[in-house]
């Protein structure tokens, strides 16, 4: 008897589901089908990375690292992209790509930070979570600018409360529409800074309003033994106490535990395979980070999870006769209307007073101001949407009079003692949907695997600067009126890219000529390839977007096993 090797070798590298990815996104739809009972394959560029166990960093003090957890200038030369990021130290450095290994063309200035590991950027992620409000769903089709949302807040309502509940988000029912309240654990407390911050400016602007950030950081123990947090604001090195949530502590084990999962790492997924005859994707072409050798994986249903550009360049790079210019870009619109929130303002204060006053730990979060621009009665004339404002009020500590001259007790005992209280906060800009802000394959710059690499060209339009000086408007006018003193407000003038918020490119829409995902996040053309990260939102609102890219994504699954029932799929 006969056997076809191509055939047990297909069946040996088939499941009933493949995500490219294990990222915030990819992290879900891994949960959502593994508890569905399916067979489902997560494919991971980067290498394994296992929580806690090779959270190596997590519990070393500062001075224990040979440069005191700050890194030498050859390393920022040799990385003149990844050491722009706010995380990027001799604790985290490792969780970080390094540049020259993983080139890109920049026709216009744009940092793109990225970590290829197990867990993504969940990792290293500032863990604010926002939901879109009712208005952010309407904005595109109101102004005109993007295309029309094929979905409204109360599509993804139920879905948010759905990933808050699991997640483990904290943070206070504020009872403002733009951002909705949510399923929350207890929340965080404003120091004694930020509550006189509050109290003195909402009074003189009432729709200017100041609450404690909403953050992935558990107050509580949630699920499996994550949490709580232990207020060491040391995160983004990966935290063994399972303090917040990442795909590593919380999405990647609850898959795990059902038997389903199978995960491979340093899996670069050259292109998704489309059948022709059939009218549907069949599986993925991977390539051996190592090796380099591909291998072919087949399922029923795809979820591309990657991150905005790498899953954009994933499409763009699938092409067949039926798909010349990538999977499913009939429209042309694939890595087109890039955006990413705007960073650019900064703002210092100091504050007198309140020295008897303190606070316990190193609280991983801050206040937070919610967008109050071009919404309710506020009409700007000068910019369309609006910002957000995240920041804190913290006492200084010894390490401002590190250059001070002392010796002896008195010297030490100063040291020993709080200083002042000083303000800081960055604005969070929500920047306008543009075709020529885009993304495409350079054929003739390929990567240490053979492969296309990637040009980016974006740029902040008149929109974003027009908000950037209104920013520099309103939270010096709010300090001043709190009693805050030397308040300085600058323009970083940093390009997109480095608010790490990237999204747009492979966007979701009512009309497959303009869009190329319906309002399930399935690609119009290609029933069975979901893509559920940054990259499918027609807009990015002014909220930080994780937990609306979580909703998205366990929203798609349950659609997509309900289709797949009705061998609709």
């Amino acid at each position: 008897m006969s056997v076809n090797i191509n055939n047990v070798a297909k069946k040996k590298n088939t499941y009933d589901a493949i995500v490219v990815g294990s990222g915030m996104s990819g992290g879900w739809a891994a949960k959502e089908f593994c508890e569905k009972k399916m067979k489902t394959l997560v494919l991971e560029r980067g290498g394994r990375y296992n929580h806690i166990e090779d959270y190596t960093t997590s519990m070393v003090d500062p001075w224990k690292f040979p440069h005191r957890n700050n890194m030498t200038e050859a390393e920022k030369e040799a990385n003149p992209i990844q050491s722009k990021c706010y995380a990027w130290n001799e604790g985290t450095k490792h969780l970080f790509v390094k540049d020259q290994e993983h080139p890109y063309q920049q026709v216009k200035p744009f940092d793109w930070v990225r970590g290829y590991h197990v867990g993504g950027k969940s990792i290293m992620w500032a863990r604010q979570c926002y939901r879109l409000g009712e208005h952010d769903f309407r904005s595109n089709s109101e102004d005109g600018h993007g295309n029309e949302w094929p979905i409204g807040y109360q599509d993804l309502a139920p879905w948010y409360s759905y990933v808050e509940r699991f997640a483990g988000i904290s943070g206070n029912r504020d009872g403002l529409p733009q951002i909705p309240d949510g399923e929350f654990l207890p929340p965080m407390e404003l120091n004694a800074a930020e509550k006189h911050f509050k109290q003195k400016s909402e009074a003189r602007f009432p729709n200017r309003k100041i609450i404690i950030g909403r953050t992935a950081n558990h107050t509580a123990p949630v699920g499996e033994g994550r949490g709580p947090c232990r207020y060491r604001h040391l995160c983004h090195r990966g935290c063994p106490f399972s303090g917040y949530f990442s795909s590593n502590s919380a999405t990647l084990p609850a898959a795990e535990r059902t038997g389903k999962l199978t995960l491979k790492t340093d899996s670069i997924v050259h292109s998704i395979i489309y059948d022709e005859k059939l009218g549907k994707a069949t599986g993925v072409r991977v390539i051996d980070a190592l090796t380099k050798e591909t291998t072919e994986y087949y399922a029923k249903v795809i979820f591309v999870c990657a991150a905005t550009l790498n899953s954009t360049w994933l499409l763009l790079n699938s092409t067949s006769n039926r798909f010349q210019n990538g999977l499913g870009n009939d429209g042309g619109v694939l890595g087109h209307y890039l955006v990413d929130h705007n960073y650019r303002v900064r703002v210092s204060a100091k504050l007198d007073g309140f020295l008897d006053r303190f606070y316990s730990g190193r609280r991983p979060n801050g206040f937070y101001i919610p967008r109050f621009r071009n919404f309710g009665s506020d009409k700007q004339k000068d910019f369309l949407r609006g910002y957000a404002t995240y920041g804190e009020c913290t006492r200084s500590n010894w390490s401002a009079e590190a250059t001070s001259e002392g010796l002896g007790a008195d010297f030490k005992k100063m040291l020993s003692e709080p200083g002042g209280w000083n303000f800081f906060a960055v604005a969070q800009g929500e920047m306008l949907p543009h075709f020529d802000n885009k993304v495409s394959l350079n054929h003739d710059k390929k990567d240490q695997w053979g492969l296309p690499t990637l040009d980016i060209d974006c740029e902040w339009k008149a929109n974003e600067d027009a908000m950037v000086k209104d920013i520099m408007k309103t939270l010096p006018e709010m300090l001043e009126v709190a009693g805050f003193k030397d308040i300085y407000a600058w323009d970083s003038h940093q390009a997109p890219g480095l608010g790490i918020h990237e999204m747009g490119t492979c966007r979701m829409g009512k009309d497959p000529k303009t869009s190329m995902l319906n309002g399930w996040n399935q690609v119009h053309t290609v029933k069975n390839v979901f893509v559920t990260d940054g990259s499918s939102l027609p807009s990015q609102g002014s909220q930080n977007p994780s937990v609306t890219f979580m909703a998205l994504t366990a929203r798609a699954v349950d659609y997509a096993m309900k289709e797949m029932k009705k061998r609709n799929i």
